[in-house]
C-alpha cells in the first residue's frame, strides 16, 4: 500500500498547530489545566483548548464544531483542499471523520433549558444533535461533495479513518480523502468515566509505577490521503499498513492478555511489509490506567525488540478519546518528520512488572518506521504503521 499525507495539522491543549505542539513537545510544557469546565466540580486536571467558547457558528453551533473549525484553519490544510477540489471536482473527495461524542456538549445544554418539555429554538438543530454531526459540519465547512462518514468506535474512532480513507483511494472511489477526528469535554464524558474511576487527581504518569488514572482532554486532528502524483507534493510521509480488531471481551477493560491489541499490531505490520525490528518508534495508546499501560506494555514486550523506542504523549493533552487516534498518529507522523521521539511526560519510574525502552526525556533519532495504538472501549483496536516515502520495506 501507498497511501501518501499530503498534509497534517493538530490542534489540542498543548498546541493550537503542529507548531505550538512541537514547541511544547521540545520544551516538555504540558497543556493540562486544573479542571474549571463549567457545572463539574471533580477534581482533575483536564486539557481543555483556549477560545473554542468565542467562535460562533450559528445553526452549526456546538463546542465540537467549534474545535473542529479552529482545527481546520490551521496550517495549509483549508488551502490544500480547496486546491484538491479545484483539481479534482467537490465530488471526488471523501471526508471521513472520528468522534466519540459527536456533539453531545450541545445537547446537554439543550436539555438544561429546555422550555415546557421542549427544545427551544436555539437548539432545534437536526444536523447537530446526530452521531454523524461531525462529518455533516465538515463537508459544510470544507465543500467537499463525495462520499462521507463518521465512524464512532470510542478511541480508536480516529485512528480507524485512515484506514478507511485508504481503502476508498484505493478502490478508487475518491482522488482525496480528508480525514480527522474531533472530540470536546463535556460533562457526560467528565462525569462518565469519573463513575468508572478511572480519573486521576493528579497530572496523568502513563507507565509510571505509581500511575492513578487518567486526565480527559480535547482535540481536533487532520490530514489529507492521497495517493503518489505529480499534480500535488506531499508531505514525504506514506501510510504504510493499518489493523483493526475487535475484542468484543467487555464493555470497557481491555482483553488481559490483549488479544486485539496484538492482532491489530500485526495485521499493521504484514500489509506493511514490515518486521517488528524495524519499527523505530510506537507512540502508545498509554492512558495512564492500570489495566491499559500493563497489558499493552506486556504486549510491545513480547513483539518488540529493545530497540524500538516507546512513549505515551498523553500528559501533553489528556486523552482526547475520539481524537486520541488522529492526536497520536500524527505525532508518530512529526517525529518521523523531525527525528525526535517525545519522552514520556511525568515517567519518574516505570511500572516495576515493565520492561519498555521509554524515558521521561525526549531522543533525537534519524527514523525510517514508526507505528500508533488506539485501543478503545469495547475492544475496538486500530494500529498505524508509517514511513518515509520511498523507504524500502
Amino acid at each position: 500500500m501507498d497511501i501518501r499525507l499530503l498534509d497534517y495539522q493538530s490542534t489540542t491543549a498543548a498546541g493550537q498547530n503542529i507548531h505550538q505542539l512541537r514547541v511544547a513537545i521540545d520544551s516538555q510544557a504540558s497543556g493540562l489545566r486544573l479542571n474549571d469546565l463549567d457545572r463539574s466540580d471533580i477534581d482533575t486536571w483536564i486539557g481543555r483548548v483556549s477560545g473554542i467558547e468565542d467562535i460562533d457558528l450559528g445553526p452549526w453551533q456546538s463546542r465540537n464544531n467549534a474545535l473542529a473549525a479552529l482545527g481546520y484553519q490551521q496550517g495549509s490544510i483549508q488551502e490544500n483542499i480547496d486546491k484538491l477540489v479545484s483539481l479534482y471536482g467537490a465530488a471526488r473527495l471523501g471526508v471521513v471523520m472520528g468522534s466519540s461524542t459527536s456533539s453531545i456538549d450541545r445537547t446537554e445544554s439543550a436539555y438544561l433549558e429546555l422550555e415546557d418539555g421542549q427544545l427551544s429554538s436555539e437548539y432545534q438543530q437536526p444536523q447537530v444533535h446526530n452521531p454523524n454531526a461531525p462529518s455533516l459540519f465538515m463537508t459544510h465547512l470544507s465543500g467537499i461533495r463525495g462520499p462521507s462518514m463518521t465512524i464512532n468506535t470510542a478511541c480508536s474512532s480516529s485512528a480507524k479513518v485512515f484506514a478507511t480513507g485508504a481503502r476508498w483511494l484505493e478502490s478508487g472511489v475518491v482522488d482525496a480523502v480528508l480525514v480527522g477526528g474531533v472530540d470536546t469535554l463535556c460533562l457526560s464524558v467528565l462525569h462518565g468515566f469519573d463513575s468508572l474511576q478511572l480519573v486521576a487527581k493528579n497530572q496523568c504518569m502513563p507507565l509510571d509505577q505509581n500511575r492513578d488514572g487518567i486526565n480527559l482532554g480535547e482535540a481536533s486532528g487532520f490530514a489529507i490521503l492521497v495517493k503518489p502524483d505529480e499534480k500535488h507534493q506531499d508531505s514525504g510521509i506514506t501510510l504504510l499498513g493499518y489493523g483493526e480488531s475487535s475484542d468484543a471481551y467487555h464493555m470497557s477493560h481491555p482483553h488481559p492478555e490483549g488479544l486485539g491489541a496484538r492482532l491489530s499490531m500485526q495485521q499493521a505490520l504484514t500489509m506493511a511489509n514490515l518486521n517488528a525490528s524495524q519499527i523505530d518508534y510506537i507512540n502508545l495508546h498509554g492512558t495512564s490506567s492500570r489495566a491499559n499501560d500493563l497489558i499493552e506494555g506486556k504486549l510491545i514486550e513480547s513483539m518488540f525488540s529493545s530497540n524500538t523506542q516507546v512513549s505515551s504523549t498523553k500528559a501533553w493533552m489528556g486523552h482526547t478519546l475520539g481524537a486520541a487516534g488522529i492526536t497520536e498518529a500524527l505525532i508518530a507522523v512529526d517525529a518521523l518528520q523531525r527525528g525526535v521521539i517525545p519522552g514520556s511526560l511525568n515517567l519518574n519510574e516505570l511500572d516495576h512488572e515493565l520492561s519498555l525502552s521509554v524515558q521521561s526525556a525526549n531522543m533525537s533519532r534519524n527514523m525510517n518506521f514508526v507505528m500508533s495504538n488506539s485501543f478503545g472501549f469495547g475492544g475496538n483496536n486500530c494500529t498505524l504503521a508509517f514511513g518515509k516515502s520511498g523507504e524500502k520495506t
